[in-house]
C-alpha cells in the first residue's frame, strides 16, 4: 500500500501526519506500507518513520549519478535522506515533465544499481479507454521499458497501473476493468520473464483509490496493492484502506 502525495503539505505538516498515522497502522502486518512525499519532506518523513514497518519513496529520479542536472535529484541523495522507493514515470511525470518510455527506462536501471526499490506506473488515458486502445498502450509501455529489463532487474520492480481518466478524478476503474488490466500486465510478464516471475510480481492499482472502494478492488485476486493519491494526505483515510 502506497501513497503519491505528490506536491502537497510542508515538512512539519508531514511530521504531524505521521504522528497521527503510526499507531493507526502499528499492526499491520499484512502489507508493505510506503509514504511519498515532496522531495524537500523526505528528511521529515524518514525520521518520523524510523523505527516502524513504515517505508519511504520519492516521487521521482534523475537517472545520472550526478552532474549538471540543475533541479534535479541522484538515486545516491535519496538513498542518503533514508527513501527505500521511487516511483517512475507517473501519468503526470508523463504529460507535464516529458518522461517517455527510454527516460523511464534509465530511470528504473539508476534506481536499481542504487538499491532502490521502484514503483514503474503505466496506464491509458480517457480517449484511449473509451476507444478499446487499453492494451494497446499498456502493451506499448511496457515493451518500451519492462521489456528492456533483464530478468534480474525485473525482480526488483513493482508496477502500478493507473488509468490516467481516473486519476485526480473522483472515477475509478470498477473491480473487473482494473483487474482485466492487471491479467493483461501479468500476461505480458508471464511471455517476458516467464511464469514465476509473473506470479511474483506485485501490480498496484491506482486512480481515485478511497476507503469506501478499496476492499471490492483488492477483493481481485490480480490486484496485488494500491498506489494511493489524494486519500494518502489524510491519516486516518490512509490509514483505514492500509488497513481495509
Amino acid at each position: 500500500m502506497a501513497g503519491n502525495r505528490k506536491m502537497y503539505k510542508m515538512p512539519s505538516e508531514t511530521t504531524a501526519f505521521f504522528e497521527k498515522f503510526r499507531p493507526l497502522v502499528a499492526d499491520c502486518t499484512h502489507a508493505d506500507m510506503v509514504i511519498c512525499p515532496p522531495f524537500v519532506n523526505l528528511p521529515a518523513a524518514a525520521d518520523a518513520a524510523r523505527g516502524t514497518r513504515i517505508e519511504i519513496g520519492a516521487q521521482n529520479l534523475h537517472w545520472a549519478k550526478e552532474g549538471a542536472y540543475t533541479g534535479e535529484v541522484s538515486a545516491g541523495m535519496l538513498l542518503a535522506t533514508g527513501c527505500q522507493w521511487v516511483i517512475v514515470a507517473h501519468s503526470e511525470r508523463r504529460e507535464y515533465f516529458g518522461e517517455t518510455e527510454e527516460t523511464a527506462l534509465k530511470k528504473l536501471c539508476a534506481a536499481l544499481d542504487a538499491g532502490l526499490k521502484p514503483i514503474f506506473c503505466l496506464g491509458e488515458k480517457l480517449n484511449e479507454h473509451e476507444s478499446n486502445q487499453t492494451h494497446e498502450v499498456l502493451g506499448r509501455q511496457l515493451r518500451g521499458c519492462v521489456g528492456h529489463l533483464t530478468p534480474e532487474q525485473f525482480g526488483g520492480i513493482v508496477i502500478a497501473y493507473e488509468p490516467v481518466w481516473a486519476i485526480g478524478t473522483g472515477r475509478v476503474a470498477t473491480p473487473a476493468i482494473a483487474a482485466a488490466a492487471h491479467s493483461f500486465i501479468r500476461s505480458y510478464i508471464h511471455g517476458q520473464f516467464g511464469a514465476e516471475a509473473a506470479e511474483a510480481c506485485r501490480i498496484l492499482y491506482g486512480g481515485s483509490v478511497k476507503p469506501d472502494n478499496i476492499a471490492g478492488l483488492m477483493a481481485e485476486h490480480q490486484i496485488d496493492g494500491a498506489l494511493v493519491g489524494g486519500a494518502s494526505l489524510d491519516p486516518v483515510s490512509f490509514a483505514s484502506i492500509v488497513n481495509f
